[in-house]
């Protein structure tokens, strides 16, 4: 299974109009190559560099997208309107939806983590990443990461 953007390569820059000092859009996404028996997808983007890249002292979470029908293959920048069945956690931010890199300090690495799930998942109380992980754990048939970087004033 592969995830990319058509907006940035793996281990780009990742351009500001999907930041705080942008527009702050979620980028555009693509996958292929989706497991046999995948009956939901999951995405989680997140920030291992906070707040500090040179001292991090947290994984900070961007976004949280689940019961992705696998049908779907992408979601187009600035994704608002969501396929039926699609699912949006709670971010670090404790709210819903994208929240672009916005890096208080240094170059951070933004990892966009898909996963197929061998069922679909049940309405999560506090769908966050944590309860996320938790309700997938068992259930993960394979993983895609993209990675991409983005410090305050890169274009």
């Amino acid at each position: 299974m592969q995830i990319y953007s058509s907006a940035f390569a793996s281990g780009g820059i990742i351009p500001r109009q999907y930041t705080c000092e942008g527009e702050d859009l979620s980028p555009p996404l693509r996958w292929e190559d989706i497991p046999a028996g995948t009956q939901s997808l999951a995405l989680i983007v997140e920030d291992p560099d906070a707040p500090d890249p040179a001292a991090p002292q947290r994984i900070w979470v961007h976004w949280v997208l689940y019961d992705i029908p696998p049908r779907v293959q992408e979601l187009s920048a600035g994704v608002q309107r969501f396929p039926p069945g699609v699912r949006e956690g709670i971010n670090d931010w404790l709210r819903r939806g994208y929240g672009g890199p916005c890096p208080p300090i240094g170059r951070h690495r933004y990892f966009f983590r898909l996963y197929a799930l061998d069922t679909t998942l049940p309405a999560l109380p506090s769908p966050n990443k944590h309860n996320l992980q938790a309700a997938m754990h068992g259930h993960v048939l394979a993983e895609a990461t993209l990675m991409g970087r983005y410090a305050k004033g890169d274009r």
